[in-house]
């Protein structure tokens, strides 16, 4: 289970602390369905309801993917990409698509930059490969041009029956332009759940499919979210995720307005963005909200480090780390020790890697950001698991506490809105 540590943050709190009245309220809320966007809120039964549906499915279309295609193309944007690049990234790592033998998966739709989109068919180059197109109604204008481009390209390389046989379609159950286009067409299909925004849709086939087409475990993933998700139940104090949406509603009152989310793991870069979006999306409303941004440490204490330790004093800081690393190196003797790091050799970077971050949080404590500590035992697919179900437990309660709806999204209509009427114009 996730734990958190708020002690890098006890030294900014006021002497009534965090809130853990109004985290219970929120909570209750959310648990009661009474709560503003209560329809929405079916990503807290979502893995019970994936292992009892979707999720042996899931696998065999992976299989099938993975035995019949040398790389499979996902079409989507925003919560229909970002949660299933995220668990590829952290569970397969950042250069996964590069390494031999593997069965990469690429993403299309969440761009309209030719040059981004020519250079990834260039990437794609000859080899056999399947799409996933993923999209709740098949409008965005993104996923919808996107997928026009993989259609055209699979029906060129294989005819209009072997595209067929090759396209996977995760859209509504009943309705829409997507459900529609995948009846006539018989496409394979998964759903996007009615009851479960895009943001919050990671554990079910938006995100499953993906991550079991680059041999991820789902299945590993699903049963550890499932347990995650009854220990976020825990109506306590000791829930960690009352803690970090009480600690941060508390800081962002006392003028922390900006959130940093850091790891010390480059494998989390895709992470953070799904995070952002998850927070990004859920509480900035109403003219308040705090911000989300991420850095990548430690290549990101090289730029981004001087504003954090001395720019404006409105941060704060949350730090995802791992328990254990995966593999070790020990860092190499150099005879003469032209850099003076002798003192290192036989040590394990792993171990330099958590005397930095030791270091770093007592300076910018220090220097007046307040640290918050997310850790996980491993980077693996119980540790996923775990932070998407806490980080989505915690957004909701923290919204509920900040007075907003968590699972609308009124603002991004408004940017849809003036660009259909552009593009009708030309």
């Amino acid at each position: 289970m996730v734990k958190v540590d708020l002690s890098g943050a006890q030294p900014f709190f006021d002497a009534a602390g965090p809130d853990y009245a109004a985290a219970a309220e929120a909570h209750r809320l959310l648990a009661s369905g009474s709560g503003a966007g209560h329809e929405f809120t079916g990503w807290r039964d979502l893995p019970r309801r994936m292992a009892e549906t979707e999720l042996k499915p899931i696998v065999r279309a992976a299989r099938t993917i993975r035995s019949e295609s040398e790389a499979l193309l996902v079409v989507g944007t925003g919560g229909s990409y970002l949660g299933a690049r995220a668990a590829i990234e952290l569970l397969r790592g950042g250069n996964y698509n590069q390494r031999p033998g593997e069965h990469p998966v690429y993403f299309l739709g969440n761009s309209l930059s030719p040059d981004a989109l020519n250079e990834l068919i260039a990437v794609l180059g000859d080899r056999d490969f399947c799409v996933n197109v993923i999209s709740k109604s098949g409008g965005t204008l993104e996923p919808a041009l996107g997928f026009r481009v993989a259609k055209a390209l699979l029906e060129q390389k294989y005819g209009k029956d072997g595209a067929r046989r090759r396209i996977y379609a995760t859209t509504d159950a009943n309705r829409g332009k997507l459900h529609d286009y995948a009846v006539r067409e018989g496409w394979e299909t998964f759903t996007v759940p009615d009851d479960v925004g895009g943001r919050f849709s990671v554990l079910s086939a938006v995100g499953l499919l993906p991550m079991a087409a680059a041999g991820i475990d789902v299945e590993a993933v699903i049963q550890a979210a499932a347990q995650e998700l009854e220990g976020l139940d825990l109506r306590a104090p000791e829930n960690p995720a009352w803690q970090y949406a009480a600690a941060r509603q508390h800081l962002y009152r006392r003028g922390k307005t900006i959130e940093i989310l850091a790891s010390y793991e480059p494998a989390f870069r895709f992470m953070a963005e799904w995070w952002k979006q998850l927070f990004g999306e859920s509480e900035g409303k109403n003219g308040i909200g705090i911000y989300p941004a991420s850095v990548e440490f430690n290549a990101d204490l090289h730029s981004m480090g001087q504003y954090i330790q001395d720019g404006p004093r409105t941060l704060m800081e949350t730090v995802v780390s791992f328990e254990t690393s995966r593999t070790r190196y020990a860092i190499p003797f150099e005879p003469g020790d032209p850099e003076g790091l002798n003192y290192l050799a036989g040590h394990d970077f792993a171990e330099a890697q958590r005397a930095a971050a030791s270091a770093v949080k007592a300076a910018h404590i220090a220097g007046g950001v307040p640290n918050l500590g997310v850790s996980v035992p491993a980077r693996d697919e119980a540790g996923f698991a775990a932070l998407v179900c806490f980080f989505e437990m915690a957004c909701a309660i923290s919204a509920y506490m900040s007075g907003v709806n968590p699972f609308d999204q009124p603002g991004v209509e408004a940017y849809k809105k003036n660009m259909f009427q552009q593009l009708g114009a030309l």
